[in-house]
């Protein structure tokens, strides 16, 4: 059932990907702002890695602060507008499932937003292992979600624990992966994974954390 969910999921995004923009953020400027007050606040350095990086809001912030920005997303149509609108000359975009990607290079910071709650609870351990092996030794996690407050707002499957149901101005309906983010609860998770993490709460509805390896791992 995951990995049905998890396809189902790609497939929504690439389907919303032209409407993304209006549809999560309403006031494209207004969410421009709060992005690059919010980036530069994490203030990303050096070597970037952006999961899922959709049609490139973030990408662009990050250029402007990191001396090199790899992003990449399992939706070639989102990828498609975030290279239309982030032409720095040091940003590198890849179609790919996070999951299934493979390199040799280290990053200084990988950065995700409204990424984190998309991942299921039976792959959360596996994720986390991932980004340790992608990070530099003194390298940082950073992130943007949305907290667990806002949940009413999602229509969740009845007796489907983390799934949502979403549907698109067509009136197509998908079912994805939704866990909000519970401060202490992720907190707690992290650490007994080996992660300090610090999460900070933006407004009544997103948080932004920054979590290292208490030890770094090969």
């Amino acid at each position: 059932m995951t990995d049905e969910v998890l396809a189902d999921q790609v497939d929504y995004y690439r389907r919303r990907a032209g409407e993304y923009d209006v549809t999560a953020y309403g006031d494209v400027a207004a969410a421009r702002e709060r992005i690059a007050r919010l980036v530069a606040q994490m203030n990303p350095r050096r070597r970037v890695l952006e999961i899922a990086c959709g049609t490139g809001l973030w990408t662009e912030a990050l250029a402007g602060m990191a001396d090199v920005v790899v992003a990449i997303d399992a939706a070639p149509e989102a990828v498609a507008i975030a290279r239309d609108r982030a032409r720095s000359g040091n940003v590198t975009f890849e179609v790919a499932d996070v999951f299934s990607w493979t390199t040799d290079d280290r990053f200084d910071a990988i950065f995700f937003s409204a990424w984190l709650s998309h991942v299921p609870m039976s792959r959360f351990e596996e994720f986390w292992r991932l980004l340790r092996r992608l990070l530099t030794e003194d390298g940082r996690v950073l992130f943007i979600d949305e907290h667990v407050d806002v949940r009413d707002k999602e229509s969740y499957v009845p007796d489907a624990g983390e799934i949502v149901e979403r549907r698109l101005r067509d009136g197509e309906t998908y079912r994805i992966v939704k866990n909000f983010i519970d401060p202490r609860e992720l907190r707690d998770r992290l650490r007994n994974l080996g992660w300090d993490c610090r999460i900070h709460r933006d407004g009544d509805d997103w948080i932004r954390g920054e979590a290292r390896p208490v030890q770094y791992l090969d």
